[in-house]
């Protein structure tokens, strides 16, 4: 299995585990709008390394989160029924991992390695 140019993993920072079965977008901006173009969902580890193409080329992407599903799945209200996380794509840089720190009433995140 190849590991695409964007990889996210999510930790539920309130269990202190990772988050399984979390479905993950990948879109690119295309002129005023959005375009899915990599789908994965979080294994045991909380990780996908598949959400994409192995190159991309530079500019705005995002990455969507289902949070409600994951939340309903283990039966915790929440307030964030989705996260978005928009960032910039150098087409130089090997490999960008956005990771998600999850909890139910707040999140945080940064450029991991």
């Amino acid at each position: 299995m190849s590991v695409s140019h964007v990889t996210t993993h999510i930790l539920d920072t309130t269990l202190g585990r990772p988050a399984p079965g979390v479905a993950v977008v990948l879109e690119a901006r295309v002129g005023d709008g959005w375009s899915g173009i990599g789908t994965g969902l979080t294994d045991a580890d909380g990780r996908v390394k598949a959400l994409g193409p192995e190159r991309l080329e530079s500019g705005a992407y995002r990455l969507r989160f289902d949070t409600a599903a994951y939340f309903a799945g283990i039966k915790t209200d929440a307030f964030f029924p989705e996260v978005v996380l928009t960032f910039q794509v150098d087409a130089e840089q090997a490999h960008y991992h956005v990771p998600l720190l999850l909890s139910p009433f707040a999140y945080s995140t940064y450029r991991g390695s």
